[in-house]
């Protein structure tokens, strides 16, 4: 049997055979088989089953949207241009055309950050 056949075999079993399989494969040799799981795993999902593994990967970036301005408006603006590179016209206009994404893709401690400094100076803020 050649090792293609075998992953082939694999790719045909269910999640419940494939966990059935590790441990029978660590119980006969002592070993862990986590990163064969792991491996074979994605390659036997059905495309269902993949959908909620590929939606955990994507919460890896978030979008920070300016949901209201509030009172300081002018604050708003310095931090918009502080946090964005943007000029003074283009941060006005995308304060005042709130709700507005400020920065879009940043990492979730980034997002968090964003929205504080937003949220200092009374500005609304939504992560997504």
């Amino acid at each position: 049997m050649s090792v293609e056949s075998i992953i082939a075999e694999i790719e045909k079993l269910n999640v419940l055979e494939l966990v059935e399989l590790t441990k029978q494969l660590q119980e006969k040799w002592g070993v862990s088989a986590a990163p064969v799981a792991v491996a074979a795993a994605p390659a036997a999902a059905a495309p269902a089953e993949a959908a909620p593994a590929a939606q955990q990967e994507e919460k890896t970036e978030f979008d920070v949207i300016l949901s209201e301005v509030g009172a300081e408006k002018i604050k708003v603006i310095k931090v918009v241009r502080e946090l964005t590179n943007l000029g003074l016209k283009e941060a006005k206009e995308l304060v005042e055309s709130a709700p507005k994404p400020v920065k879009e893709g940043v990492s979730k401690e980034e997002a968090q950050q964003i929205a504080a400094k937003l949220q200092e100076v009374g500005a609304k803020v939504t992560i997504k």
